[in-house]
């Protein structure tokens, strides 16, 4: 009898979860009619295995697998169960570029090498999936632990972390905005990712009110929402890998700088009552779509508008292209900000102040000067 749980429709990111619960799986299967209650908890139950992960985590890791396992069957190795000289082989592939490019027309084309933080971060994904099909991937097996601190010597580069973009910055990028319904959105992204060091898909992801109803649904893309408090400001309640977390945006010093009044005039003008807080807009710039926008417009408004303003107007143009992005809000909070640390990091939500540290991009550069403080 043909198992109608075989020939479900299959999510992206299924490949990664093959085998998520094995035991439940081959109990169902074994079945000679599962019941429809059975088959209702078998789907409940990939489901909370899925959300125990972000999508685009479990997206990662199928693309990881599928990756790796088309190089296994290329060279002739079996992708199970995991061997460490199999796993040393294939890390040193994608170090050297030889492993084939799959989407090029020429198959003995190799696909660039990838970098050593795209390397751990596939063997993260890597041991992610041996874990869900019963397996254990030890890292530390000398054959993948010497290769890959081979790897690290040859081929790491010095971190490449993005400009943190200051309060005067930020004011600068916002007056090269219009003030259409375009520019509202936008001033109000800009604005509230700053004050509140939001992540952009934090920001793409926020909801305008709290709706249990569609925030318990299977497929909602909601990570949180927002609550205006008159005369006080914002509190951003966000959904994060730890658990809920709350964030207190208060009003700025005028309405030009404020992230609540720009918030209130996108909402009021793009005629937001629930749903996506921020939105496609079409071309005619007087109509707002009903789907949430793109986290990666986040980064393009960034950057397209800290170089529109001059910052960092020392350094050639080709160099300024490549400081700016999303994350330049958030650690130019970081950045910018007068005030105890612990506050900071509360603010970001970061678990250590040493975290908290890395994204003070230039506010503590030279204040502590040794060679002073030595006596020279």
């Amino acid at each position: 009898m043909e198992n109608p749980l075989e020939n479900a429709p299959k999510n992206p990111a299924d490949d990664a979860l093959e085998g998520e619960l094995p035991d439940i799986v081959d109990l169902v299967r074994d079945m000679a009619r599962p019941t429809p209650h059975v088959e209702d908890l078998i789907e409940t139950a990939k489901d909370y295995a899925k959300a125990a992960s972000a999508q685009n985590t479990l997206n990662a890791y199928a693309k990881d697998w599928r990756h790796f396992s088309a190089w296994c069957r290329r060279i002739g190795f079996d992708p199970l169960p995991p061997d460490a000289k199999t796993i040393g082989l294939y890390i040193s592939a994608c170090a050297s570029g030889s492993v084939i490019d799959t989407a090029a027309n020429d198959p003995k084309r190799g696909a660039p090498a990838l970098s050593v933080a795209t390397i751990e971060r596939r063997l993260s994904g890597l041991a992610w999936n041996f874990t869900q099909r019963g397996f254990s991937l030890d890292r530390a097996d000398r054959h993948i632990a010497t290769v890959l601190a081979g790897i690290r010597r040859k081929h790491a580069k010095p971190p490449r972390v993005k400009e943190a973009l200051l309060g005067e910055d930020l004011l600068a990028m916002i007056a090269t905005l219009g003030h259409d319904l375009r520019g509202l959105r936008d001033r109000a992204i800009l604005l509230l990712g700053f004050a509140g060091g939001l992540r952009r898909s934090e920001i793409v992801g926020l909801d305008v009110i709290r709706d249990d109803v569609s925030r318990d649904q299977k497929n909602s893309d909601g990570t949180g929402w927002i609550e205006i408090f008159p005369e006080k400001g914002v509190l951003v309640t966000l959904r994060g890998k730890t658990g809920w977390r709350e964030v207190e945006i208060g009003r700025g010093t005028s309405d030009q700088s404020c992230p609540v009044v720009a918030l209130e005039s996108w909402i009021r003008f793009g005629r937001i009552a629930r749903g996506p807080l921020f939105r496609r807009i079409f071309k005619d710039n007087n109509t707002v779509d009903v789907e949430r926008l793109s986290d990666k417009h986040v980064a393009r408004l960034v950057k397209q508008t800290a170089l529109a303003a001059g910052v960092r107007s020392d350094l050639p143009e080709g160099e300024r292209s490549l400081l700016f992005a999303g994350h330049s809000l958030r650690s130019g909070l970081a950045s910018s900000a007068e005030i105890e640390e612990r506050y900071v990091q509360k603010q970001l939500g970061h678990a250590s102040a040493e975290m908290t540290r890395k994204y003070q991009r230039r506010r503590d550069r030279f204040r502590v000067n040794l060679t002073k403080a030595s006596g020279l």
